[in-house]
């Protein structure tokens, strides 16, 4: 098992080696002239530009700012936002809870709501509860986030009154919880997409192991349907969930990039798309190679877990 973790854990750290060098490369390529020009304006002078890749060390070959970037980045230095005139450190410290915590809501509900769901679909497979989930599954799959948003505040906010259409606006996390009711669109709407794809995969999982020799054994022996179920089937079920939660991260933050914008939730997503508005270069950098980090260690804790649950992947 060390062994294992050792080995995924280098393979980790390779991985977000790269990802660092080709966002540094594709900054470079989308600002040619370089970041000074991207932060200061096109207005801004020769001279104050020069002045700045000197101060900043953007007037060093591509592989020392590279190098520096790299050296910044272990001392937890993120750069200097000059449009917010604030730390690039100070913005994520300030965001970052509130993301991880809609994120963490959102997934959790996921899970609730997408694992019965996907199980009761498949032991009762053609009847029309399974016809009528796979039909809700496949629009909600298909249905952009946005839309989503848009008609979860037209329905629930604006028609029917029962929730704010914008989220808690209050430092810190303690309003998302003091005032959850303007909470509970962001989540929903952010936990749409993935409940659908969840719900599909883990039908897809119990179908697969319901057919299995050691299913028909266990009901040989004289097993019930709900121990075989709840014993025998979840367990070996689960993997392809546990696998996806590490995938699906990327696909999750970009959800709540848009979910952010739409609700005004001021977290990583509406910072990133205010970001990109305006080319605030230290922002943008850090939130794409912060999420960078995110997926490579939610796929190093996925494969973690896969371990635990299927010993075979720690032998193979």
């Amino acid at each position: 098992m060390i062994g294992f973790i050792v080995r995924r854990l280098l393979q980790s750290i390779v991985v977000v080696l790269i990802v660092t060098l080709i966002v540094f490369l594709l900054i470079h390529f989308l600002f040619p002239e370089g970041p000074a020009r991207a932060i200061l304006g096109p207005r801004a002078s020769q001279a104050v530009v020069a002045q700045f890749n000197k101060e900043n060390g953007f007037d060093n070959p591509l592989p020392i700012q590279y190098l520096i970037l790299l050296r910044d980045w272990v001392t937890l230095n993120f750069g200097f936002s000059y449009r917010q005139n604030q730390s690039v450190a100070s913005l994520l410290a300030e965001r970052m809870p509130k993301t991880l915590v809609l994120l963490g809501l959102s997934t959790l509900l996921t899970l609730i709501i997408a694992i019965p769901v996907g199980i009761y679909q498949a032991v009762r497979r053609n009847k029309l509860f399974d016809y009528v989930a796979t039909a809700l599954t496949f629009v909600g799959y298909a249905a952009p986030v946005f839309f989503v948003a848009i008609v979860a505040i037209v329905i629930f906010s604006q028609y029917l009154g029962w929730f704010p259409a914008e989220a808690p606006q209050g430092s810190g996390i303690a309003p998302m919880f003091t005032q959850f009711g303007a909470m509970v669109l962001p989540i929903a709407t952010l936990a749409v997409i993935t409940i659908c794809s969840f719900s599909r995969y883990m039908r897809s999982s119990v179908l697969d192991n319901l057919n299995q020799d050691y299913v028909r054994t266990a009901y040989a022996k004289g097993a019930s349907p709900t121990r075989v179920l709840t014993r025998h089937i979840l367990r070996n079920a689960l993997i392809p969930i546990v696998t996806l939660l590490g995938l699906s991260l990327p696909s999750i933050f970009a959800g709540a990039l848009i979910t952010e914008s739409v609700f005004n939730f001021p977290g990583m997503g509406l910072l990133f798309w205010t970001a990109a508005q305006t080319q605030d270069y230290p922002v943008e950098y850090s939130i794409v190679i912060i999420t960078a980090f995110a997926t490579v260690i939610g796929n190093l804790l996925a494969d973690i877990g896969l371990s635990v649950i299927d010993p075979r992947v720690v032998l193979s």
